[in-house]
């Protein structure tokens, strides 16, 4: 019986430890744009692709899977909003709220692996 009482304690220090990092960590989601302006709009696509919109809400980071992602224009909404590429979040200070942010020397956009929304 004093094993199980050990199990069950241990058991119950994961779960606890668990939730509070679960509780504590940004979720980042991929929501539907609609008419809504106050979340980031990112206008991303592949490799010779055409760009399309996606938008996001709530803080965090946002990491794109697989090679090839380019980002033609950012609008930040009712966030401050980086992008991650060249091994560095870019820009070093965020790009403010209600901003639309464009690469005019790179019309096909600029290689991106993930954004984050502070």
């Amino acid at each position: 019986m004093n094993l199980f009482r050990r199990i069950a304690a241990l058991l119950a220090a994961v779960v606890a430890a668990a939730t509070l990092n679960a509780g504590s960590a940004a979720a980042i989601d991929n929501v539907p744009c609609g008419n809504r302006d106050d979340l980031m709009k990112i206008w991303l696509h592949m490799s010779g692709g055409s760009p399309e919109p996606y938008c996001f809400a709530n803080g965090g980071e946002y990491h794109l899977r697989g090679l090839g992602w380019w980002v033609t224009k950012i609008w930040t909404g009712n966030n401050r909003v980086q992008w991650y590429g060249d091994g560095r979040w870019q820009p070093a200070q965020p790009i403010g709220k209600w901003t639309t942010f464009r690469w005019p020397n790179h019309p096909g956009g600029v290689r991106v692996e993930g954004f984050r929304i502070l």
